[in-house]
Parts: structure tokens; C-alpha cells; sequence
């Protein structure tokens, strides 16, 4: 009893923010980060090394209203009482990207991929320039009005799913599930609010030095490490919950076991098949008015 006492008093004394100002939840498994993140941060280490070598060497980004109160809502960092208070920031900046891309002004979503900018920068203008660089480079027509590129990539992930793991397809065609429902905050805010930071981080990492293929590398790997999981679904809300429950987890959290397994359980995805199925998936939406 006063062994489980002392453990209880010492998780009080722990704080409940994580290092980006997210609160944690009450049931978050201490023990669990901790021995995950321990062994992370040699990996960590090895990344910021050959990050800085990558930059060094003329690799960076190039430079070429809003929901302020409901972004991050649980990070002390972006509420009105904090100081600095980042909503300020996160205002600057999406004001500044509707004047620099009048064809994309604002887009819902985008408040959160600034967010996580500014948290990870601590700049409003590299935080401008990283935004411009997703929205205007890496992911065309994600963010504008008609959101044609947001929509057709989620096509294109059905395409996948139907020759990959075609039981999954099945399954979703039973219910009436369409794909934009279980996974459009997926591609529309990168995973952010999905998975764990770390996690998203490194798939930003990507994101950033290989493109928007590495958004359906992560979703295939979900969907295909929950196969048996999400088949046991019976409805349509049964579906919806089931898509909700595998971005929880160990699996996620251990973020570089997680990236590897990215690159690998998917199998080969070629920049020319994807940019095949999104051609086709464009037209067909098109066609659809």
C-alpha cells in the first residue's frame, strides 16, 4: 500500500503538458512514454544530425478569419491567457498567407498545419514559408475552394485499398461508408489532432523531402495493421468508430518503429502509379460536377 502510494504521489508531481504545451489525458501511461522515449532519443539525435547536414547543404524549403479559438484548444500555449499567447502568431500568419495566395485565402484545416509550424519553428516567417511550400508545392488544390486535390487523393485512396485490401473496400461499399468521411481530417490537417506529435512530426519530416506520397503510405499502414479489426465492424457508425480507434495506441506512439513500417508493409507505390490513379480519379470527379 505505501509502495503504491509513493508511485501515485510521484505521477501527481509529474506535469500534464507534454513539451509542445498539450495537456495530456488522464490516463496517459507514463511508464509507457517514458521507456518508448528514452530509447527515441538517441534516434532523435541521429535525425537532427543529418537534418542539419541536409540544410547545410542548400536542401531547405525555399521562400517562394480564422478558427483561432478552436485551434489546439488543449495546448497552453495558444490560450488567451498565455504569454506569449501563439494565437496572436497563428493570426499573423494565415493573414499574411490569404494576402501572398488570394486563389486559396483561407482554408479550414490550414489553422492547424500553421499551428504546428509555429510550435515547431517559433517563427512567423519560417512558419510562412513552410506553409506556402505544403500548400502551394506539396499538396495542390488541398486547400482551395474546391478542394479538388483533397478530394481526389482520397479517391485515389480508396483506388489503393480496393486492389490492396480489397476485403476493407468490400466492406466499406456494404455499409454506404464513403472514404472523405473516415479519413478527410487525415489529409486535410496531415494527421494533426490524429497522431501523437512525435509521430506526425516525422511524417511532416517526409512530407517535406519526399512529397505527398508518404500521406497514403501512412493510411494504407493503418488500414492494413487493423485489417482483421476494422472487418469486425457490423454498421455504418461501426466503421466510422472502428477508423477512429487505430490511429490509438502503441503502435503509433513508438513513432520510428512506426516510420519504418511505413516504407515497408504498403509495398512498392510508385510516383507514376499514383500520379496515374489521381489523373483518373480527378476526371472522374469532374465528370461528376
Amino acid at each position: 500500500m505505501e509502495s503504491a502510494a509513493r508511485t501515485q504521489a510521484a505521477r501527481d508531481r509529474v506535469p500534464r503538458i507534454d513539451p509542445y504545451g498539450f495537456e495530456r489525458p488522464e490516463d496517459f501511461d507514463y511508464a509507457a512514454y517514458e521507456e518508448f522515449f528514452s530509447a527515441y532519443l538517441v534516434v532523435l539525435t541521429r535525425r537532427a544530425i543529418k537534418w542539419s547536414k541536409l540544410l547545410k547543404g542548400g536542401g531547405g524549403v525555399q521562400k517562394s478569419m480564422t478558427d483561432m479559438n478552436r485551434t489546439f484548444p488543449d495546448n497552453v500555449k495558444f490560450r488567451k491567457g498565455a504569454d506569449p499567447c501563439l494565437q496572436r502568431t497563428l493570426y499573423n500568419v494565415l493573414l499574411a498567407y490569404g494576402h501572398h495566395n488570394r486563389d486559396v485565402g483561407y482554408c479550414q484545416g490550414m489553422n492547424f498545419v500553421a499551428g504546428y509550424l509555429i510550435l515547431m519553428t517559433d517563427s512567423e516567417e519560417e512558419s510562412f514559408w513552410l506553409l506556402d511550400a505544403l500548400v502551394g508545392s506539396i499538396l495542390p488544390d488541398y486547400y482551395s475552394p474546391s478542394m479538388l486535390g483533397l478530394k481526389t487523393d482520397q479517391e485515389v485512396l480508396g483506388e489503393l485499398v480496393r486492389t490492396r485490401l480489397p476485403a476493407v473496400a468490400a466492406l466499406m461499399d456494404r455499409h454506404g461508408v464513403p472514404w472523405t468521411l473516415v479519413v478527410s481530417r487525415w489529409f486535410l490537417c496531415l494527421f494533426v489532432d490524429v497522431l501523437p506529435v512525435e509521430t506526425v512530426l516525422r511524417i511532416w519530416d517526409c512530407l517535406f523531402s519526399e512529397g505527398s506520397k508518404v500521406i497514403f503510405r501512412v493510411a494504407l499502414t493503418l488500414i492494413k495493421r487493423h485489417q482483421s479489426f476494422i472487418l469486425e465492424a457490423s454498421s455504418f457508425t461501426d466503421v466510422c468508430e472502428k477508423f477512429r480507434e487505430i490511429t490509438k495506441g502503441s503502435f503509433v506512439t513508438e513513432c520510428h518503429t512506426f516510420m519504418q513500417k511505413i516504407f515497408s508493409e504498403p509495398g512498392s507505390l510508385s510516383a507514376a502509379r499514383i500520379a496515374r490513379l489521381r489523373e483518373r480519379c480527378r476526371a472522374r470527379l469532374l465528370a461528376r460536377g
